[in-house]
């Protein structure tokens, strides 16, 4: 078995639980590992994060590289960029994953130019050239109108990997090493000080219930107020219901990127979804095909998201809306 392991770099939830981006990082770095014949290893830094490095060790991770202290109680870049180019630098991953998070976006390329490694972001496939044992990474480029695949050709192999898109590691019967790893570094590394942090109003799509989406076919804003005063009466029923839209509403301008679904948005697995507008492009329905009911709402009857939909209906969604509008209010 090679020395060089695979390495993930995992991420802590909020509640100081396991983020599900390290779950799927850890799912993509186990298959990894096994194809190479190497380790998997991870890496957690944080403040009190031994109960999640406990429980990485149980999801097929061979060695957990735990870096805790008050040092790292609120995340800092530049405190990150220091300890893991100290660690890479010592155990020389073969391969290096993060999450296409927050986080991995601020910490990936400083990182990479640090060690002097490609960084091939936002990946939706990684799997191992078996011709030449290097890692091959697909991921969506020009807007998302393509697909392409990059090869890495230097060590480490660096990538960031797309939320959603990678399925989530398994418990195992054997438990991985913890080992805490001192970086050797204080807050003299520190250039950037944060003065305030504000919280955006999350879209929680991956979380919702019923998700209500609009595309082309909803014709401009006007359109996704309809869409939202639909949602309003859902929310009368059901707890998180959430409004999504296709990759042209996004174009267009009509609502906010953090909406999109599909391919280079979102993918979501809601009891309800609702496609309002939406033709069914193949990029938006790879984001919708874990929904457990799908309506769709199109003029079009060669739509190709009547093919997927459990329920249709062909027709003017000026028309529909109204009268089911009405019809909730009747039976409620």
């Amino acid at each position: 078995m090679s020395n060089c392991p695979v390495m993930v770099c995992g991420e802590a939830g909020e509640g100081g639980e396991i983020h599900h981006i390290t779950l799927e990082l850890l799912g993509a770095g186990r298959k990894l590992a096994d194809d190479l014949g190497t380790e998997l290893s991870a890496v957690l830094i944080g403040e009190g994060i031994n109960p999640v490095a406990e429980e990485v060790a149980t999801f097929g991770t061979d060695k957990i590289y735990k870096m805790e202290g008050s040092l790292f109680k609120d995340f800092n870049a530049d405190l990150w960029v220091e300890a893991l180019e100290k660690l890479c630098g010592e155990i020389k991953p073969k391969v290096f994953l993060m999450g296409h998070t927050v986080t991995g976006m601020e910490i990936a390329p400083r990182l990479a130019f640090r060690l002097n490694a490609m960084l091939i972001t936002d990946c939706i496939v990684l799997e191992i050239d078996r011709e030449d044992g290097l890692l091959l990474c697909t991921k969506p480029v020009y807007g998302g109108n393509a697909i392409a695949v990059f090869k890495h050709k230097v060590e480490p192999q660096f990538a960031t990997v797309r939320k959603k898109v990678m399925e989530p590691a398994e418990r195992s019967s054997t438990k991985g090493e913890i080992i805490d790893f001192a970086p050797g570094r204080d807050k003299s590394v520190v250039k950037i000080e944060s003065i305030k942090t504000v919280k955006e109003e999350a879209v929680a799509l991956d979380k919702a219930e019923v998700i209500i989406s609009g595309g082309r076919g909803i014709g401009g804003i006007e359109g996704f107020k309809d869409l939202e005063e639909l949602a309003n009466l859902f929310r009368e029923s059901f707890e998180n219901v959430q409004i999504g839209c296709s990759r042209p509403a996004v174009d267009f301008g009509w609502v906010s990127s953090n909406h999109q679904i599909g391919l280079t948005g979102e993918k979501v697995s809601p009891a309800l979804y609702i496609a309002v507008g939406i033709s069914g492009a193949t990029q938006h329905l790879a984001g919708i095909m874990r929904a457990k009911k799908i309506v769709a709402i199109n003029s079009d009857p060669k739509s190709s998201i009547f093919n997927v939909a459990d329920y249709g209906v062909v027709e003017d969604y000026k028309e529909v809306l109204p009268a089911f509008k009405k019809k909730w209010r009747e039976l409620s």
